[in-house]
């Protein structure tokens, strides 16, 4: 989708989906309060508990060039004194009251939650709003928190070969877009963030009218619609918040190729990515055909890539593919080949090469169609019991460009996918030539 055009049908969606007050299915009610700040509760009764959580349209795709690392940071941060608070009295606070919380930051989003007693949401709505535009920051709390990102990229990804080789695959994949960039950040820009930096990001992005207030489990509408009101619906807006204009990637006209070499692999693997579109307000279909053809392809024991690589011609002892539709741009499918001991990358990216081409010729199993529609089905159902999955559903969701009548009409849509239809997605997308392979293997094997 064009992100211009993208950007101005977002706009107006968020004023359809979020009424002065309205409620929808399955017990979801949104509003929007003055501020601009969206609200989305997801009523149920049948425990005390409630999750509080305040998503940020602002990830690490936003980050300006040479802060890479900045939002993951700044997420630390928060979690500092404010006006009111102490450093660590928030979590101290939910703690003692037999909470839990914590935070997470992803390329489209950066979002913070406590799950309590219902009895406590107040507690937390003011607490939380307090740090939106009261955080205290001290030049000790950037050095130390800049220490503890630097020793979590040592934990996370330097130490790990599979993480580094994930993120040379991004930065092959994407050649104009921050989703090459990785969210925790490249570690030579991490080690120069500063005040400055942090400050920045968030005097831009942390204003109510860039967040998304969810409330999940024991609670009731109108009550959450009067402590928002009270507690985020007295920050200002940021009239001046920028446009979520990013750059598109070109059209990929050439196969892209890359090995990584390490010591420490402890299982050599082939991996392969195509990009994919992302799911679209009011326009999930193809995103529909291509999360279903990831379950039919590679999406277990059952799957075509398992039958033919596993058992058949026994190459690979495990396969998958992969394909995260929520997005705020350009996705990526993915398919991963582990090769049975005695067999070479090569003989196996071939065997994985040879079954995609007879997967595209043989079409899809109806039964295993319907297998998948109704575990699907089944999956929906023990969704609605988990506060923490429905609000991060509405959260992920809406902070890439969707609307809660999307997330609400995406069963129905998932459910009319045909397989004429999967197979359509799978032709314009497993396109050899446009696609990125890599291998990930000890220094000393050599590579035919």
């Amino acid at each position: 989708m064009n992100r211009f055009r993208a950007a101005l049908f977002g706009l107006a969606a968020s004023f359809v989906a979020f009424p002065l007050f309205a409620a929808t299915k399955d017990g979801v009610t949104a509003f929007v309060l003055d501020n601009g700040m969206e609200v989305v509760v997801v009523e149920d009764n049948r425990a005390p508990v409630v999750q509080h959580m305040v998503w940020y349209k602002a990830g690490s795709a936003d980050e300006p060039k040479g802060s890479s690392g900045v939002a993951h940071f700044l997420e630390h941060l928060l979690f500092k004194a404010t006006d009111t608070l102490a450093d660590g009295e928030l979590s101290a606070t939910v703690a003692a009251n037999g909470g839990r919380d914590n935070a997470f930051t992803s390329y489209d989003y950066t979002a913070y939650f406590q799950r309590v007693a219902a009895d406590r949401l107040e507690l937390m709505m003011r607490m939380e709003a307090d740090r939106m535009r009261n955080i205290r920051l001290t030049e000790q709390n950037i050095a130390t928190e800049r220490n503890v990102i630097l020793e979590e990229r040592n934990q996370r990804t330097d130490s790990n070969p599979a993480a580094l080789f994930n993120e040379q695959m991004r930065a092959t994949q994407y050649l104009n877009h921050r989703y090459a960039v990785p969210i925790i950040g490249w570690r030579h820009e991490m080690e120069t963030l500063d005040m400055a930096d942090a400050i920045g990001f968030y005097d831009t992005y942390y204003y109510p009218n860039n967040a998304i207030l969810i409330v999940s489990g024991d609670v009731d509408p109108d009550e959450v619609k009067a402590l928002a009101e009270k507690y985020y619906g007295v920050i200002p807006a940021n009239p001046d918040l920028p446009e979520r204009l990013r750059t598109e990637e070109p059209p990929q006209t050439a196969e892209r190729r890359l090995i990584f070499r390490d010591a420490r692999v402890a299982q050599p693997y082939v991996s392969r990515s195509y990009l994919a579109p992302e799911r679209d307000s009011g326009d999930q279909e193809m995103a529909a055909a291509l999360t279903l053809l990831a379950d039919v392809l590679g999406g277990g024991t059952t799957s075509y890539l398992t039958e033919k690589l596993q058992f058949d011609t026994q190459k690979a002892v495990y396969s998958a593919s992969f394909y995260r539709g929520i997005s705020l741009d350009d996705a990526t499918f993915n398919v991963v080949v582990v090769p049975t001991p005695g067999v070479s990358l090569q003989e196996v990216e071939d065997a994985m090469d040879a079954t995609i081409s007879q997967f595209l010729e043989d079409g899809v199993d109806e039964e295993q169609l319907e297998r998948i529609k109704y575990q699907l089905r089944a999956s929906e159902t023990y969704a609605r019991d988990d506060v923490d999955r429905i609000a991060n559903r509405y959260g992920q969701a809406l902070t890439s460009g969707l609307t809660v009548g999307d997330v609400q009409a995406w069963p129905d849509i998932l459910q009319a996918v045909t397989a004429g239809d999967i197979m359509a997605a799978a032709r314009m997308v497993l396109n050899r030539d446009a696609s990125v392979t890599g291998w990930l293997m000890r220094n000393e094997e050599v590579t035919q």
